[in-house]
């Protein structure tokens, strides 16, 4: 039995677990795909969000604020990659835009965001000489930064795994029942876990789970955002995140470099039917090409690498939804995160466990708590005459099976045994980068999969590009 069960893997239901194992408790996050990560948390812009656009009162503008230091230096102690290379807000030309930006800096203050200043256009272009001409008018929001959503939530639920906390992936929840003091949460396959208090971080399906305990005052709407990446000889086409002045659909489509080198533009904001809605269409893409090169006219398409789509949890509201569950005891929603929640991910999670205190949880907090992670990249930062010493102890890390991103051997087997263990090829793509350069993994992919195999000791065949029926392969000729 556990004290706290967390219904989703994502960045906010890792997060949550790794702030709860600070305190003696029996944790369990129940993901239903194959991998942490997979919603929302692995297809988005990956940005720090300064703090000026929420609106003043709101839980938004509140957890924002607080949110953009704790979340560096969380990411600090667990290995996550971040840059704190800032952004800009661009008005082109137009008298509404401007004052957009003006009110945009007013509000920022109002919400106590240190460090916006307004620029000139020709200001703005000293600091980005690739910016548009018609830029006219710029806020600079200089707390702002960059991190990589998805490696943020492997070493959040890494950490949290190392202190103590369990994973159960392939667990889709079907029905949440109480009897008593207790939750029995069991999944479609008929496996069940008890626990005392459930947090419902199910991202675009939170309205579903908390139906399950006839709770619907809310109802999730789906807005799928489409990107396009490109490769790195363009990922210092901008050192700062490039906005334009955001619309009621959301921030508008940006430019912005990666942590890990290459360039993002998008995304755009439609209306899908469900959570599971990521298809990328010739619309889409053309959009975001087309309102891209309005910020920053030199982006050459031609070196786009990938494309994809993430969904969008929003709810009428507009803001987040955090609260007990309406009649349901020790139960909690942390729901409706959409943007800025990648960046409030620690305040959120804190502000959750504050809501547990209240509703009886007892937090007692463990001496043998480890705030750090294991980091993951320490071979690709080391010197050459490190790395030579390294080999010599470890010669997996002298054989490079991604030549494209340099990943070696070594790299993927960590992955594999690392908390939380990547189980199929995407899920060692996202944590070693292996895949992710120009051939997308068409040179490294059949390396990853026997690797996959040895590791966990099953046939080759039985390899999953992303859990379910996605194998590659059926059979040997």
């Amino acid at each position: 039995m556990y004290d706290v069960l967390i219904v989703g893997a994502g960045v906010i239901g890792g997060m949550l677990a790794r702030q709860l194992s600070k305190y003696d408790l029996k944790i369990c996050l129940l993901e239903k795909e194959n991998d942490v990560a997979m919603g929302a948390s692995k297809a988005n812009s990956g940005i720090v969000h300064g703090g000026y656009d929420p609106e003043p009162g709101t839980l938004k503008a509140k957890l924002n604020a607080e949110g953009v230091e704790k979340l560096y230096k969380v990411a600090d102690e667990i290995h996550a990659p971040y840059r704190k290379n800032g952004s800009f807000v661009c008005a082109f030309g137009t008298p509404e835009e401007e004052a957009t930006v003006r009110e945009l800096y007013e509000r920022g203050l109002e919400n106590g965001i240190p460090g916006l200043e307004i620029l000139t256009g020709d200001e703005a272009r000293a600091l980005e000489p690739a910016l548009s001409p018609a830029a006219s008018l710029v806020l600079n929001v200089t707390n702002a930064g960059i991190v990589c959503p998805y490696e943020m939530t492997v070493a959040a639920i890494g950490n949290a795994m190392d202190n103590g906390a369990d994973l159960k992936v392939n667990f889709a929840v079907e029905s949440i029942k109480k009897d008593g003091e207790l939750f029995t949460v069991t999944a479609k396959s008929g496996e069940s876990v008890t626990g005392k208090y459930v947090v419902n971080c199910a991202g675009g399906y939170a309205d579903r789970v908390a139906a399950m305990v006839g709770d619907d005052f809310f109802k999730i709407i789906p807005r799928a955002g489409e990107y396009m990446l490109l490769d790195k000889n363009e990922g210092s086409r901008v050192s700062h995140t490039i906005f334009q002045v955001p619309s009621k659909d959301g921030k508008g489509i940006l430019v912005s470099p990666t942590v890990d080198g290459n360039l993002l533009t998008g995304p755009t904001a439609v209306m899908v039917e469900g959570p599971s809605s990521t298809e990328t269409t010739p619309a889409g893409l053309d959009a975001v090409a087309r309102l891209a090169a309005k910020s920053v006219p030199s982006v050459n398409f031609r070196q786009v690498i990938t494309s994809f789509s993430g969904v969008r949890a929003s709810e009428k509201s507009g803001d987040f939804i955090i609260c007990p569950a309406n009649g349901v005891k020790n139960m909690v929603h942390v729901a409706a995160i959409d943007s800025p929640g990648l960046t409030c991910c620690v305040s959120i999670a804190d502000y959750t466990i504050e809501l547990l205190r209240e509703a009886g949880l007892a937090l007692a907090p463990r001496a043998d708590w480890c705030a750090t992670r294991e980091n993951p990249h320490a071979f690709r930062e080391m010197s050459d005459e490190e790395k030579d010493a390294f080999i010599k102890e470890n010669p997996a890390y002298g054989k490079i099976v991604c030549r494209c991103e340099t990943v070696s051997e070594g790299e993927i087997r960590q992955a594999i045994r690392q908390n939380p263990p990547a189980r199929d090829i995407d899920g060692v793509k996202r944590r070693t980068r292996s895949g992710m350069g120009r051939c997308q993994g068409g040179f490294c992919m059949p390396y990853v999969m026997r690797l996959i195999a040895e590791e966990r000791g099953v046939a080759m065949e039985t390899v999953t590009k992303n859990g379910g029926a996605s194998t590659p392969i059926i059979g040997k000729l």
